[in-house]
């Protein structure tokens, strides 16, 4: 039997932290406990079940509910890692010396399996609570995966602190933790050794390695009035011994500058080819493009002759696939938002009549090519015409807001056969699929991807036909 510890009450716990016994885990990376008096405390970098004692982040008498870190584990679940993957993630070590862990690797305390436990039991609540859906989804690992779910990241994104040292911030923090490496990251980015050097004057670093080993390339978002000159010599130091791009813009600049190398990733998928600028979007995941570009087209089922719509696109991931599907005697159109994403996908689709890449928000997009594409009531299907085919099959990968009310009524009312949704976030998923159902759609499968380890986010792909 687990002894009992009685929880001690909120108003009196000391330096030592609030005593707690976690309950389930909740969406966005917390497990869920509450106080003796009956105050809900959401607790991060904790496992259900353990008794723990809480550093209280954000709370007072007023708030709804509490936060919190784990800073000592009294009784620990047995998949509970000795060790953190990521010292400066981890609250047992960083609170001890009085500073906040850095975000980044919110789950690197449990073992991979057991993230995937917790990722799963998340994604079925979702869709159960905002779909009504009774399906259990057991998440997925990307092939290959590094066992301690290390080294998968093409992409890091780092904060710069007043004296130009990279860092990341701490949850729901703007402070700057300056870190010397990032064990998520592929080696390759972490080969640069970005904290030797002295960056003041741009307030972001975004780096991207291509996962085949290609040039890595580092952009700096300048801050105004920045030192160019003095920032150009000091990343002159790095591409002096070893083959790197550096990219620069400040904000409202409309041309990135390139200081070394050239201005973008080039990415490989099979037998295709892209360019993506130092702004632009990729999947992040080194297995991510592979599998996806694989797994959510063959969800789609685009056919030969068909007409595809492959919207938040993107580079054209998923535009490359869809045009090989449909063919010659087919079509795809891409609808990206981001001036230099849709660029980067004009360049690669350049040769392939079949495609046509849009540029502009989605609804609008849609709202222009489709006009006549009101919602529709329940499974009717609406008169056709318009300025377009209209589509076949439909993909979309929304941002972690979803697709949201506007686009899911537009594509009910296209009624294509099939559409392939991949989501970022289940929470929004399950929100708009609760919407497709109440139109009279049905959810034909649901899968999961563990394609960011060591972290509460998960990639979630929707199958749905009227």
């Amino acid at each position: 039997m687990t002894p009992t510890h009685p929880p001690v009450p909120a108003e009196s716990a000391g330096p030592a932290g609030l005593e707690l016994r976690l309950g389930p885990v909740a969406h966005g990376g917390h497990t869920v406990a509450r106080t003796g008096e009956g105050r809900v405390v959401f607790v991060r970098h904790g496992l259900p079940g353990e008794l723990v004692r809480v550093r209280l982040t954000d709370s007072g008498p007023a708030a709804r509910f509490w936060r919190g870190d784990v800073v000592d584990v009294l009784e620990a679940d047995p998949h509970r890692r000795s060790e953190h993957v990521w010292a400066p993630a981890d609250p047992l070590l960083s609170w001890r010396r009085g500073e906040p862990p850095v975000g980044g690797a919110e789950f690197g305390h449990a073992e991979l399996g057991a993230q995937r436990a917790l990722k799963s039991a998340v994604v079925t609540e979702q869709l159960a609570r905002l779909a009504g859906l009774g399906t259990e989804v057991h998440v997925e690992a990307v092939p290959g995966e590094d066992p301690q779910g290390r080294g998968w990241r093409t992409r890091a994104h780092f904060a710069v602190d007043p004296a130009g040292r990279i860092g990341m911030h701490p949850h729901r923090s703007a402070a700057v933790v300056p870190v010397d490496g990032f064990p998520l990251v592929v080696p390759a980015i972490d080969a640069l050794r970005l904290g030797r050097y002295d960056l003041r004057g741009a307030d972001r670093v975004d780096v991207a390695a291509p996962a085949d080993g290609g040039t890595p390339l580092v952009h700096l978002s300048l801050a105004a009035g920045a030192d160019r000159d003095r920032l150009r010599r000091e990343l002159a130091r790095l591409a002096e011994d070893r083959d790197v791009s550096v990219t620069a813009r400040a904000d409202g600049q409309r041309e990135t500058e390139t200081w070394a190398g050239r201005p973008s990733v080039v990415e490989h998928v099979g037998p295709h080819r892209w360019e993506v600028s130092a702004e632009g979007f990729w999947q992040i995941h080194r297995g991510a493009p592979a599998l996806l570009h694989r797994e959510v087209p063959a969800a789609a089922g685009a056919r030969p002759g068909e007409h595809a719509l492959d919207l938040y696109a993107g580079a054209g991931l998923f535009t490359a696939a869809l045009a090989d599907a449909v063919g010659t005697s087919g079509g795809v159109v891409a609808v990206e938002g981001s001036p230099v994403t849709s660029a980067d996908a004009r360049r690669t689709f350049a040769g392939r009549p079949q495609v046509r890449v849009e540029r502009g928000s989605v609804d609008r997009v849609l709202a222009r090519t489709w006009p006549q594409a009101a919602p529709a009531r329940g499974r009717r299907r609406p008169d056709r015409g318009g300025s377009a085919a209209r589509p076949d099959v439909v993909v979309l990968d929304p941002p972690r807001a979803g697709a949201g009310r506007v686009v899911v009524d537009q594509l009910v009312a296209l009624a294509p056969r099939r559409i392939a949704y991949l989501a970022c976030d289940p929470a929004t998923l399950a929100r708009d699929l609760g919407r497709f159902r109440r139109a009279g759609w049905n959810v034909r499968s649901v899968r999961a991807f563990d394609m960011y380890p060591n972290t509460h986010h998960v990639e979630t792909l929707a199958v749905l036909e009227p």
